[in-house]
């Protein structure tokens, strides 16, 4: 008899589980909230793995832009759309994308450099500290031990599929993420000129020509023009520093290629001729400051490059950075930050919107993150940008009064562990005694576009973290996305999907 009761017990328990679990009788079934979360949960279950093959593969690196920092980037948006901001969905956030974390970690660096996150997307393995696509027997800045050690590319084996491929950065070109995607270096910074004396070693610009001749890559938009040109040479927009003499420029022009490095010129060009645009000496202008200066966004030069490689009936791949994400969190610059990043997530938004999800395959992702972090007991609202308002204790918009820390002024909401912001100052007496203060803030100095965030850590130029960064996927096997993977797992589902059957 006991064992009877038990199990009734059981079975009653259960009914009331099933019950409560489909909102019948529970007190927060009328909240929006509970909707909401059904309404996911339904989104979830509806949703059907693609296994199609992959026509085109779309990779969008945010330079920089980890877990902490697209959390800022969500509510910088939201905000700017008049929302308290914490509720905002960016594009790839919604229910239709696959999503995982991703470990950023380089062979033997914990902290990661650019160079081999992004070279371990375009080639399926880790990489070392500083180095481009070359395998493990790579040394930093030995070019001698780039023989035998370079890495078959991502771009190089869909080129051997017919396909065309794109390179999209507000970056330089020859900077580590879009280098990445074309060259083979012992060293990222040889973006122009190769230090020593190496027979078979090509510095990144060149290598970048080359591989245009080679009919690996069919358009290049971006910076850095300055390795483009001989010394003493220039044009509109940038001034030579190459040591040898040669313009490749003219040397791309030689072979077909269009050249833009303004608006006109990039407005100008046409779809039946290889691209080469280059508009700035160096880094392309961040978005907030893009209005005074003759340069493209983001999304115009991701349109341009998608309608540009869509010809290709054979499909393409294409790589878009914003790289200046990055930058300005170096520069510990929150206000240019968040711009890019939102910015960077309208470029997303218009390929999604150019393209098929049936044959095409977006991923969205970070190369790595940095020392970001974010401050107190926030209210919801309060300004990203600016100070820690303290939580209502009714309605859901913060009570407007800044919270003050143990010293007694207020803080923003982000700050840096390490940068050019740090509240630590270098003496000036010739000893190692760094001392320091906060300043009293306000709300309008906190907001301000050149503002710099508070940093514990003096720096001149804020660093790297090793913490996971999101992936984000939709279209065929981004399903694939799941968990937790390591970041080179990223070109092993790229090239699954090209491959597939």
């Amino acid at each position: 008899m006991k064992k009877t009761l038990v199990s009734m017990a059981a079975i009653l328990a259960a009914t009331s589980a099933f019950a409560e679990s489909h909102g019948m009788d529970l007190p927060q079934a009328g909240s929006d909230w509970y909707a909401a979360g059904q309404s996911h949960i339904e989104a979830m279950l509806a949703r059907q793995p693609n296994t199609g093959r992959a026509k085109n593969v779309i990779v969008f690196v945010a330079d920089g832009n980890g877990v902490g920092t697209n959390y800022a980037v969500r509510l910088f948006d939201g905000q700017q759309k008049g929302l308290l901001g914490e509720e905002n969905v960016l594009p790839y956030e919604t229910t239709d994308w696959s999503s995982a974390l991703v470990k950023t970690y380089n062979i033997n660096a914990q902290t990661p450099d650019s160079a081999p996150t992004a070279g371990a997307m375009n080639t399926g393995v880790k990489q070392r500290f500083n180095l481009i696509n070359l395998g493990e027997n790579g040394v930093h800045g030995d070019c001698a031990t780039e023989e035998g050690n370079r890495l078959t590319t991502f771009a190089e084996i869909v080129s051997g599929m017919d396909k065309s491929v794109g390179i999209v950065s507000t970056a330089r070109i020859t900077h580590a993420t879009p280098a990445a995607v074309y060259a083979k270096t012992a060293n990222r910074n040889w973006e122009g000129a190769i230090e020593g004396d190496c027979e078979g070693s090509k510095d990144i610009a060149t290598q970048l020509i080359d591989q245009m001749e080679a009919g690996v890559i069919d358009a290049a938009m971006g910076g850095g023009g300055r390795f483009f040109l001989p010394e003493g040479e220039s044009n509109g927009q940038s001034k030579g520093r190459r040591t040898d003499g040669v313009n490749l420029i003219e040397r791309a022009t030689g072979l077909g290629a269009q050249f833009a490095e303004d608006t006109a010129g990039f407005e100008s060009l046409t779809m039946d001729a290889p691209i080469l645009a280059l508009f700035n000496d160096s880094h392309m202008e961040y978005e907030a400051d893009r209005a005074d200066e003759d340069e493209p966004s983001l999304a115009d030069m991701t349109r341009k490059t998608i309608e540009f490689l869509s010809q290709n009936e054979n499909g393409f791949y294409m790589e878009v950075e914003a790289g200046r994400v990055d930058h300005a969190n170096h520069d510990g610059n929150a206000y240019r930050t968040l711009s890019d990043g939102v910015a960077f997530a309208e470029a997303v938004a218009l390929a999604d919107e150019m393209t098929d999800d049936a044959d095409t395959l977006i991923i969205v992702t970070a190369d790595h993150e940095h020392a970001i972090a974010f401050n107190g007991y926030c209210g919801r609202g309060s300004d990203i940008l600016g100070l820690c308002m303290g939580v209502s204790k009714d309605g859901e918009a913060n009570d407007g009064t800044p919270l003050t820390a143990a010293d007694g002024k207020p803080y923003t909401v982000i700050g840096y562990l390490n940068g050019a912001g740090s509240v630590l100052k270098e003496p000036t007496d010739g000893s190692n005694d760094w001392t320091g203060s906060r300043n009293d803030l306000t709300q309008e100095e906190a907001t301000d576009i050149d503002y710099v965030q508070q940093a514990l850590i003096p720096m001149s130029s804020e660093t790297h973290s090793g913490e996971d960064v999101s992936v984000y996927a939709k279209g065929p096997w981004s399903h694939l996305f799941d968990s937790t993977i390591e970041q080179n797992v990223i070109f092993h589902v790229m090239k699954h999907a090209v491959d597939a059957q």
